[in-house]
């Protein structure tokens, strides 16, 4: 356990931040699993739709270094893939 005060006060930062970051993580599957639903289903408009409304959201995921920006990258780069591969 931590022994100074500053040492206490940064492991409650850091329950807290970790709270947060997890928030993120789930919003960002949650717009994955959107795409990956819209595909699945063979709609190939409502699965554009999805992309570019969830686009937004793994870039702002990405730029809060909750996940790489090469990993936002390859989800964007897969997922348009996917939808492009739609008949």
């Amino acid at each position: 356990m931590a022994n100074s005060a500053q040492a206490r006060k940064r492991a409650r930062q850091a329950v807290k931040q970790r709270a947060h970051n997890a928030s993120l993580r789930s919003t960002l599957r949650t717009a994955i699993k959107k795409i990956i639903k819209a595909v699945e289903a063979g709609d190939k408009a409502a699965a554009q739709t999805a992309y570019i409304e969830n686009v937004s959201v793994i870039d702002r995921i990405a730029d809060k270094n909750i996940i790489h920006k090469n990993k936002a990258a390859r989800h964007k780069s897969r997922l348009s893939a996917s939808i492009k591969a739609m008949a």
